[in-house]
C-alpha cells in the first residue's frame, strides 16, 4: 500500500542533553505513522534517529532507512526498518533520501543534520526540486542559527526569498501539517539527476 506522504527527517544520531529532544522526535514519528505516512531517514538506530524511526513504526507507518556501509557499525543500522538500503557513499545516501521524500524537515541535531538541511535548501533555491523544507525549532534550539542566517541577509549574502524557502516552526504537528499541505499544492519539480 502506497503511503499517504513521505517525509525525510534529518536529526541527531545522539539524543541531546535534554529529554525534550527525544520527546519531539517521538512526536514527529507518531505524527507520521498515525497519518499513514512514510519516514525517510538516515537508517541509524542511535539517538533521535532511532527514536523517530521507532515511533513511526509503532504508530503503523513505514520507515525507509538509507545508510552508507561505512556508517552501519558507527550508527548501528536499524535492521527492522520497513526498507533498509545500505549504499556505498554519503552522496548516494542523500540522493536516495531526497528522491524518496515529498518533504524535508530538520529536527535538532549536530553537524550532519546542519549539512543535510543546508544541502536540500540549496538544491531548492537552485531549482533542483520544489519540495517543502522545514526546520523544527524545538525549545529554541535553532535560534542562534536563525539569528546568524538573518545576519547573512542583513549583510547582503542572502535574500529574504531564500529564507522564505524554509518553513520554521516550534511545534511538531503544525509544522508537519503545513509541510504535507504544501506537498499537495506544489508542482513537485524534482531533477536530482542533475545534482
Amino acid at each position: 500500500m502506497k503511503p499517504a506522504f513521505s517525509i525525510c527527517v534529518y536529526c541527531g544520531s545522539r539524543p541531546g542533553a535534554a529529554p525534550d529532544f527525544a520527546e519531539v522526535a517521538a512526536q514527529a514519528g507518531r505524527w507520521i505513522g498515525e497519518r499513514g505516512g512514510q519516514l525517510v531517514y538516515g537508517g541509524g538506530n542511535n539517538g533521535l534517529m532511532g527514536v523517530v524511526a521507532d515511533a513511526t513504526l509503532a504508530a503503523g507507518g513505514r520507515v525507509v532507512g538509507v545508510i552508507p556501509k561505512a556508517l552501519v557499525d558507527k550508527e548501528w543500522a536499524k535492521l527492522d526498518c520497513t526498507e533498509l538500503h545500505v549504499v556505498d557513499t554519503m552522496h548516494q545516501r542523500k540522493h536516495m533520501m531526497a528522491e524518496r521524500a515529498d518533504a524535508f524537515v530538520a529536527l535538532p541535531g549536530g553537524i550532519g543534520t546542519f549539512e543535510e538541511l543546508f544541502e536540500v535548501w540549496t538544491w531548492r533555491q537552485l531549482g533542483y526540486h520544489d519540495k517543502p523544507v522545514g526546520l523544527l525549532n524545538a525549545g529554541g534550539y535553532y535560534e542562534p542559527l536563525l539569528a546568524f542566517l538573518r545576519a547573512g541577509v542583513q549583510h547582503g549574502f542572502m535574500s529574504d526569498w531564500q529564507m522564505d524557502l524554509v518553513r520554521v516552526g516550534a511545534e511538531v504537528a503544525p509544522l508537519l501539517d503545513a509541510l504535507v499541505q504544501s506537498v499537495a499544492l506544489s508542482a513537485g519539480r524534482t531533477d536530482f539527476s542533475e545534482i
